[in-house]
């Protein structure tokens, strides 16, 4: 084998561990956020309202990794959580939650028009309505969508507590660590 050749395998394995290794992190960074909002939950008008931050880990990957990558943690997110933190439901709702969010992240993301903010907005929103949907779709309780206007205000404005959150620890995070999301 060449010189050249490997060089070009050797530099493809480390960023190959280097991603895997940020991914890990990441979702150490996401259960870590859902843990402290599983036992400090938010106590609200409406049942069921936390704030998401455990959401912030995928968007700072949307904006660092690219959209596969976020989709991987999405999954891994979704799964250890439920194995930690809930059942077979809470997976369910969780997980179509987490893609209907992170579709629409990924739809908004590289138009510049959009801030992380305003995409993770978004996304609270779709995941939201999502698990909102799997509520009336599972129980057959149409009844269920009058919980719709104060939800999505409430998923909307921790989405965008969220996007605000990642713009603020972006820009206390060592050059490069946090490259491709917009702070301006």
């Amino acid at each position: 084998m060449s010189v050249e050749k490997h060089k070009k395998k050797t530099t493809a394995k480390n960023n190959h561990s280097k991603r895997a290794a940020q991914l890990g992190l990441l979702a150490a960074a996401a259960l870590i956020l859902g843990w402290v909002e599983h036992i400090l939950p938010v106590n609200g008008a409406v049942p069921g309202i936390k704030l998401g931050l455990s959401n912030s880990a995928v968007v700072f990957a949307l904006y660092t990794m690219g959209g596969v990558n976020a989709l991987l943690l999405v999954l891994v997110k979704v799964v250890l959580s439920a194995l930690l933190f809930g059942g077979f439901s809470g997976f369910l709702y969780s997980l179509l939650g987490g893609l209907s969010s992170l579709a629409v992240m990924f739809a908004l993301y590289k138009l510049p028009c959009f801030s992380p903010t305003g995409i993770s907005a978004a996304g609270g929103a779709a995941h939201i309505f999502a698990q909102l949907l799997t509520g009336v779709v599972l129980t057959e309780t149409a009844r269920l969508w009058v919980l719709l206007p104060p939800l999505m205000a409430a998923g909307t404005l921790t989405g965008a507590l969220t996007g605000f959150l990642v713009c603020l620890v972006a820009k206390r995070l060592p050059r490069g660590l946090a490259e491709g999301i917009p702070l301006g």
